[in-house]
């Protein structure tokens, strides 16, 4: 059984990976965020596109494949859930480089259009 990279503690495949197949929605700004996570760890650009607002969204690469994703905590979030159109989730994601370990950390910033959650960008 592969762990999910989110986090969760579950499968991928019960977890991330229905997001990622386009089986479901993300139903929560947190749960997106954690999907968005998944997709960076797995190489899933795809994905990651199609939950990047159109409006902040870069032009480029999504994917920097000198990462190699290592571990994600969720350290805080305000709103964002079921009934809401708003909401942001800060978290530190942490990363190899060329063996070198580094981290990132943002607040990201997420809004509900036509029922699916998308990323914004930093707050």
């Amino acid at each position: 059984m592969i762990r999910c990279p989110c986090g969760s503690g579950e499968p991928y495949e019960s977890c991330c990976a229905r997001y990622h197949r386009g089986e479901a929605e993300p139903p929560t700004a947190l749960t997106l965020m954690r999907a968005r996570y998944t997709a960076f760890a797995r190489g899933d650009e795809r994905f990651l596109a199609a939950t990047w607002h159109p409006s902040t969204r870069p032009s480029g690469p999504l994917i920097d494949p000198s990462l190699s994703w290592t571990a994600l905590h969720v350290t805080g979030q305000a709103g964002g859930g079921l009934l809401e159109d708003t909401g942001t989730v800060a978290f530190t994601a942490r990363y190899l480089r060329a063996g070198v370990p580094g981290r990132l950390t943002e607040n990201s910033r997420f809004v509900r259009q036509d029922g699916r959650w998308s990323y914004l960008g930093p707050a």
